[in-house]
């Protein structure tokens, strides 16, 4: 009768350590979090493996932050947070072979931070248990460039994303951020906003436009960073050929050093030659 007991409270011990908690199993998770890098507006996947194949009919997927739940698969219902909603999905076509991968399409800086990921199972006595699979570490960044133009060019500002809300201006030798643009505004004779690419033309630049642009999204934070020099060409050219005809003076001068040299050592040697 004991042994039987006995054997009762240990299949009832696996039972209930098999499916503890998402939280427990996260926080006690050995494996630290993989990485995911990526930049404003492009597409992020975010890894996730079950052990074996998943039935898309019946599976229920879970990705959360530590704050909050993101996404959530069962059968042919999903839900979305606000804050991704259009921007999220797990591909059911994949769910045969095990994955159970996040991607989050048009990736925004706020997006940053950690994932995890859970398969919701039924528990002891018909309750929903969450099993802990994968901790994924996120990263944002902003893009950044350096271009060059002449006066009255163009100058293309990529926007990246539909949630970039407004650009603004530092010029070269200032300290103050101007605002150039704002989603809603107007096209000018000057600026021009692309009806279905997120792009901003600049036209007939000047050197007063010379210095620094932010695209900043809906939340203040940067979308890109461009630094815009504003150069005349002939200045350059004048540089290059002002640095071309030293070159030739200097190529002139050691030529020159070399033939005196030369000669210096003939005479020397015709000298010795008839004192022998």
């Amino acid at each position: 009768m004991k042994t039987r007991q006995w054997f009762f409270v240990h299949l009832h011990c696996l039972l209930v350590g098999s499916l503890v908690d998402s939280s427990s199993l996260s926080s006690f998770s050995s494996h630290r979090p993989q990485s995911v890098t990526s930049r404003v507006g492009n597409q992020a996947v975010l890894p996730c493996s079950w052990k074996t194949s998943l039935d898309k009919e019946s599976c229920h997927i879970q990705w959360a932050t530590l704050e909050d739940t993101v996404f959530e698969l069962r059968g042919e219902r999903k839900w979305e947070a606000e804050a991704f909603v259009g921007r999220v999905e797990v591909p059911r076509e994949k769910l045969g072979s095990g994955d159970c991968s996040l991607i989050i399409h048009d990736v925004q800086i706020g997006d940053t931070g950690r994932y995890e990921s859970f398969m919701v199972v039924d528990g002891v006595r018909d309750m929903k248990t969450r099993v802990f699979i994968q901790s994924v570490k996120l990263s944002v960044f902003d893009h950044k460039t350096k271009l060059s133009r002449r006066p009255g060019g163009e100058l293309v500002l990529d926007l990246y994303t539909r949630h970039s809300m407004r650009v603004v201006f530092q010029g070269r030798n200032s300290s103050e951020w101007s605002d150039v643009w704002m989603r809603g505004d107007e096209d000018t004779e000057r600026l021009q906003k692309d009806l279905i690419q997120e792009k901003l033309t600049m036209k007939q630049l000047k050197s007063s436009d010379d210095g620094t642009y932010k695209v900043l999204d809906e939340h203040g934070l940067a979308v890109s960073t461009v630094q815009l020099y504003v150069e005349e060409k002939s200045t350059a050219l004048k540089v290059h050929q002002t640095l071309d005809r030293q070159a030739l003076t200097d190529d002139a001068a050691r030529s020159s050093c070399s033939a005196l040299l030369l000669l210096s050592v003939l005479v020397t040697s015709f000298h010795i030659l008839r004192l022998v």
